[in-house]
């Protein structure tokens, strides 16, 4: 895949994640769908030739790696910011919040902070960068969710989830 359309890949999906975290939407950890998304992204970015920069890679790799834990810390982030709540059925909802939106804009700042640092040390990233953190972003973003949504959904101690009105018994 050439890098524009790696880059228009990032785009829609991070246009994507934006729409449903502006809606509420029910958090389950059942299934395996919810690792579709960043494990296109992944194969995507290591496909990609160029994830290190040839002429310098020990700095590519540590800018890589900051890369990273910019998005890891951008997925948690969207995961602390979103409020979770339980409804009387049991089921358990999340929805971004305006510090949702802030912790978006500084992500996005940082990351290009960070593409401007690499072009002034001389060092090209491709696009596989970009994906690999957005990847890292979305696994910890639902990973802390899901973990969340099961410290809020309170349960009879057996595995089922007791109604949230009423009280341990």
């Amino acid at each position: 895949m050439s890098s524009l359309l790696n880059v228009l890949v990032a785009v829609a999906v991070v246009a994507l994640i934006a729409a449903r975290q502006s809606k509420p939407q029910r958090v389950t950890a059942e299934g395996h769908r919810w690792l579709v998304m960043p494990v296109i992204l992944v194969v995507i970015a290591l496909g990609e030739p160029g994830l290190l920069d040839a002429r310098e890679p020990s700095l590519s790799a540590l800018l890589l790696g900051v890369e990273l834990v910019v998005g890891v810390l951008m997925g948690a982030g969207w995961a602390r910011t979103s409020h979770i709540w339980t409804e009387r059925d049991g089921s358990v909802w999340s929805k971004g919040t305006k510090a949702t939106a802030r912790v978006w804009i500084a992500g996005i700042a940082l990351r290009l902070g960070l593409m401007g640092v690499g072009a002034l040390i001389g060092i090209h990233q491709g696009s596989g960068a970009l994906l690999l953190a957005l990847a890292a972003s979305v696994l910890v973003r639902r990973g802390l969710l899901v973990w969340r949504a099961r410290a809020a959904r309170p349960s009879y101690g057996d595995g089922v989830a007791a109604a949230p009105w009423k009280g341990r018994v």
